[in-house]
């Protein structure tokens, strides 16, 4: 669920328009649709400020990630720099991108 879907489902329930959780939180009703749309990603602030308004209370949790995860993989992954990166990702993009245009030609 993001951020978006949540504040209108909550919004909803309580049978609030957006102009009127925009006043209730301080914000704009362009706001308040930007965020509903996920044009418009809200800070954890905000999210929890526009709930409370609304007499809801934002919790988070944690929980372990599923799969297979290396530690070391994403500290080498973070020593590099945001160029190196990028470099890296376009690399992967391009080889996916030859893997598919490879699997088309074999189906001819």
């Amino acid at each position: 669920m993001t951020s978006g879907t949540l504040i209108r489902s909550v919004r909803k329930r309580h049978r609030l328009t957006q102009a009127q959780l925009a006043v209730r939180g301080g914000t704009s009703q362009n706001a308040i649709s930007r965020i509903e749309r996920d044009e418009l990603s809200p800070s954890v602030d905000t999210l929890r400020r526009l709930l409370a308004v609304m007499g809801e209370e934002l919790e988070l949790n944690t929980q372990p990630l599923a799969g297979d995860f290396d530690p070391d993989h994403l500290a080498d992954s973070m020593a590099q720099s945001m160029d190196e990166r990028l470099a890296r990702s376009l690399a992967w993009n391009r080889l996916g991108g030859q893997l598919a245009g490879a699997a088309l030609s074999g189906k001819r």
